[in-house]
């Protein structure tokens, strides 16, 4: 652990390092000044320093560290997984053939990964795999189509070979071109760099289309120079095509005879060892095709349909006709299958072309906004290129599609143009703003009204705040134009503070030399908390760091004013008898409650109520009794008081700590006025409260300390009711009250309580809690046949310490007796549910247990219920407990709770639920065990039984 003065250079030099951060006055200057720092770009270690020693100074100026450190955090972890996957990536694209599910699958996984497929190199590379995967899937398609090509022209060929020969060889150039034209474009095709990563049928299709097409035009060609020979030679031989060797004979004058069809050659007979290895070839193909039929692979069973149409293209001939039936029917499974899935991805497409193009066709005439429908289209598309690779494109649906998403990524264009010509404009307003608080600090270098100053700084912070959205770029370029101009403008009114901050630090030191004075100079006290107001309303702080320093300036002067009161309270020590046991009493009270028995807390609490009324209670005593002070050591007056003034001064302000005044009627005799009479003015001034709950105390002063004490066994002197107006000091009171009922309109009520007391007027109850003479008689006045009331007896009137000390262990012991009650009671109730759950009717709990709200005949019938055997429906007896509790009922039983009622509307002779709840609990606990009827029961008797 280093000392303090091994870390201050550490601060010191964090301090530079950051501009000041740790010595900035405000928390907001400080987060400012972290900010700048930051904008700096630091290096981790200095931020894992800063951030140590700042988070335990101001938590809000080091969050933005704490960020700053965890984007380090990601940025280092996420360039291992760009690195990572930047080398699968470079892999894929090495290979000469690309799976285009390979190229998918790594967009997809480095997604998952976390991988920043936004930034480069991953950015790069997936532009490269998907620039890839196009080309590769225009090369498929391009091959698709050159095949269909090949066709068209063969077919030509075919049509041609119909028709006359002048005709085949008007059109003979024409062909010639096309089929060269399309060998280039065949040639182009393979030896594109994609053509490896094509599937392995296209290359085999492709060739097969090749050499078909050439034999074709060969055949065609030839037959057409052997019929053009045969039209210039009468003896030239004729050419092989039907239609032109009948045209030539006729045009030689030769008759056409028709040629009768071959007759089919007979079969010869098949080996049984070569039809059997035919018969179990094609069975394995069918069973293959059979099984991925039935599992509904559509990509494998077309595959096992081309292995089938393969095999019995070679041993079709041996398969005998059942067999053969099979596979008929095999390969019309596999094409419906095959069709199947083509329609449901034509239906995906459909389902995309509809959403596309209600885009811009919205019910509610509303089209979506710029960011949803850039959005929306991203997401449309990327579902199109799914559907794509599960089936054969469509190309109809495709181009219906590209144009609706065209078509409404006007709107996308069009909420573009907006944002760049709203940034445009924030970005105008902010640099206006910049010049503007440029200006207003040069006009405002001297101000006088700091006030004003920094509200003007905060209204131009809130502007800046407000000034609208603009790019991250952007920003970046001006933020640091904004933080120089308006660190300029702030730098007055952050020196202001920082002289306003030394002049109370001085203001400090000056309050803790003047609490450490012995004698507390009120008039230096107030004169300095005059001169801290001011500074506080003519230079403002922050809020905290403000507190802060109001806290440490008032310290000093709080602790003399509470050391002032503890030399008053001094005197108070030496507390009557009465005040003794009760201070005694509320501590055994108190260690009572700590023990957390109910038996011990009441039993204190009596004993206390005991010692409040004045009684003899059995305590145990101090180990040592403090020696009674004299009472001039009290006295916190001038050391040059007279000896017998200040120990009336130590008595008069024993009595105003421990409220032992006396009340009248309650000495013995009137005492002879003390000598010095103005000592009542070190308790309270005349006419205070305290003066007027004195009552006569003005005249009868208190006796000397040193006194005798007056006999213990005295009559007590008859109380005599005064007026309102004559209960104040220095008023005649020997005249008693006017006999009468007393109850005038706007007599107060203790007014006419005491008018009417027994003996006549002016009776009231004494301290003994009785009344005056003819306590307990008969009352005068018209209801003079009644018994008087007993008023409270309240015991002797207790000290400040004493009184408060009781009144705190009491609140202390309600408290404690309220929770070992709630506690006591869920035990109980968690106890009775157990018992039912188990139909054990011993464990259910005792009627004290359970509480004063269940009768000995209630809890026997309980446990009576509990015994018994399940029966009954529970079902009305809940809805009445629950109506009883008036506790919520469960969503499913509502309507029956309604009708029940309204049929105890209906009632009015029979007992409310409220009165037999205890019946009704009984028929529930002797029904069946269930969760939810417990937990009803639970909820209504933790009311019923509390309640009651």
């Amino acid at each position: 652990m280093t000392s303090s003065s091994t870390k201050t250079p550490d601060l010191q030099a964090l301090d530079t390092l950051t501009g000041g951060a740790f010595t900035a006055p405000t928390s907001g200057e400080r987060a400012q000044r972290i900010r700048d720092w930051l904008a700096g770009r630091p290096t981790p270690e200095q931020l894992q320093d800063v951030f140590k020693e700042l988070s335990g100074r101001d938590k809000g100026a080091a969050r933005p560290v704490r960020e700053k450190l965890d984007e380090l955090k990601r940025a280092k972890g996420q360039e291992v997984i760009a690195a990572e996957w930047a080398q699968k990536a470079e892999l894929l694209l090495a290979h000469t053939k690309l799976n285009i599910a390979d190229a998918l699958a790594w967009q997809r996984d480095a997604a998952k990964a976390g991988a920043p497929l936004s930034r480069e190199p991953l950015a790069g590379f997936k532009a490269q795999l998907a620039e890839r995967v196009k080309g590769i899937e225009d090369l498929q398609h391009r091959a698709q189509v050159h095949r269909e090509a090949a066709v068209l022209l063969a077919q030509r060929f075919e049509v041609l070979s119909t028709k006359g020969w002048k005709d085949a060889q008007a059109a003979d150039e024409s062909l010639r071109g096309d089929v060269t034209h399309w060998q280039q474009q065949a040639d182009e095709i393979t030896t594109d760099a994609n053509w490896n990563s094509l599937d392995a049928k296209f290359a085999p299709q492709l060739e097969a289309s090749r050499a078909q097409l050439l034999v074709v035009s060969d055949a065609f060609h030839g037959a057409l120079s052997q019929a053009v020979a045969a039209a210039n030679d009468a003896a030239a031989p004729l050419p092989p095509v039907p239609v032109w060797a009948d045209e030539l004979r006729t045009a030689r004058g030769e008759a056409v005879v028709p040629k009768a069809a071959p007759a089919k050659p007979a079969r010869p007979p098949v080996d049984p060892a070569v039809r059997a290895a035919a018969q179990d070839a094609v069975q394995v193909a069918l069973a293959k095709l059979e099984q991925e039929t039935a599992e509904g692979h559509g990509k494998a069973s077309a595959g096992a349909a081309a292995a089938l149409r393969a095999v019995l293209k070679e041993h079709g001939k041996l398969v005998e006709s059942e067999l053969e039936a099979r596979v008929h029917a095999a390969l019309v499974a596999a094409g419906e299958l095959e069709g199947w899935q083509r329609w449901s991805a034509d239906k995906v497409r459909e389902d995309l072309v509809a959403k596309a193009e209600g885009l811009l066709k919205r019910p509610d005439g509303q089209a979506l906004g710029g960011r949803k429908m850039q959005e929306t289209l991203r997401a449309l598309r990327d579902q199109w290129k799914q559907s794509d690779q599960g089936g054969v494109p469509n190309h109809a649906l495709w181009k219906r599609f590209d144009e609706a998403c065209n078509e409404a990524h006007k709107v996308v264009e069009a909420w573009l143009e907006k944002v760049r010509a709203d940034a445009a404009e924030h970005r105008a307003h902010r640099i206006a703003l910049i010049e503007e608080v440029k200006a207003w600090a040069v006009e405002h270098a001297d101000a006088a009204d700091l006030k004003a100053h920094n509200r003007a700084l905060h209204q131009f912070a809130d502007r800046w705040r407000d000034a609208g959205h603009v790019g991250e770029k952007m920003f970046a370029e001006l933020q640091p134009q904004w933080n120089e101009a308006f660190g300029a403008a702030r730098a007055p009114f952050e020196a202001a503070q920082k002289a306003s901050v030394e002049r109370r630090q001085a203001m400090i030191a000056e309050a803790a030399e003047l609490g450490a004075q012995p004698m507390l100079r009120i008039d230096a006290v107030k004169a300095l908390q005059q001169r801290w107001q001011a500074e506080a309303q003519s230079v403002p702080l922050d809020r905290r760091h403000e507190q802060k320093m109001w806290d440490a300036f008032r310290a000093p002067i709080d602790e003399a004013f509470n050391r002032k009161t503890a030399e008053r309270e001094k005197v108070s020590s030496a507390m009557s008898e009465h005040d003794r046991n009760v201070l005694l009493a509320s501590k055994a009270l108190e260690a009572a409650n700590a023990t957390g028995d109910a038996q011990k807390i009441r039993a204190a609490m009596n004993q206390l109520e005991a010692a409040m009324r004045g009684e003899k209670i059995n305590l145990p005593e101090p180990a040592a009794k403090p020696a009674p002070t004299p009472a001039t050591s009290h006295v916190n007056t001038a050391e040059e008081a007279a000896p017998a003034q200040a120990a009336q001064a130590a008595e008069a302000e024993f009595a105003e700590s421990a409220g032992l005044a006396p009340a009248t009627g309650e000495v013995d005799e009137p005492a002879v006025t003390h000598a010095h009479a103005p000592a009542h003015d070190l308790v309270a001034p005349d006419g205070s409260a305290d003066a007027a709950a004195l009552g006569d105390s003005e005249t009868d002063s208190l006796p000397e300390p040193a006194a005798a004490p007056a006999p213990a066994a005295v009559p007590p002197k008859p109380v005599v009711a005064m007026r309102r107006a004559d209960d104040r000091p220095g008023m005649r009171k020997a005249e008693p009250a006017m006999a009468g009922r007393g109850g005038r309109p706007g007599d107060r009520p203790g007014d006419r309580r005491d008018s009417r007391g027994p003996g006549g007027p002016g009776g009231r109850p004494d301290r003994a809690g009785g009344f005056g003479a003819g306590a307990g008689g008969d009352r005068g006045g018209r209801f003079g046949d009644r018994a008087a009331p007993r008023f409270e007896d309240r015991g002797p009137r207790l000290g400040d310490a004493a009184f408060r000390a009781q009144r705190d262990a009491v609140e202390h012991a309600q408290a404690a007796l309220r929770k070992l009650a709630a506690q006591a009671h869920g035990e109980a109730l968690t106890q009775l549910l157990g018992a039912w759950e188990k139909r054990d009717g011993a464990s259910v709990p005792s009627v004290q247990e359970l509480g004063r709200a269940v009768s000995p005949a209630v809890r026997g019938a309980w446990s009576q219920a509990v015994d018994a055997a399940p029966a009954g429906n529970a079902s009305d007896a809940l809805l009445r407990l629950e109506i009883a509790a008036e506790v919520p009922t469960p969503a499913e039983h509502v309507d029956a709770r309604r009708a029940m009622q309204l049929q105890l509307l209906t009632k009015r002779n029979e007992p409310a639920p409220a009165q037999t709840w205890g019946q009704d609990a009984a028929k529930v606990l002797a029904s069946g065990h269930d969760a939810a009827t417990a937990r009803r029961l639970q909820n209504v008797l933790k009311t019923l039984l509390k309640g009651a």
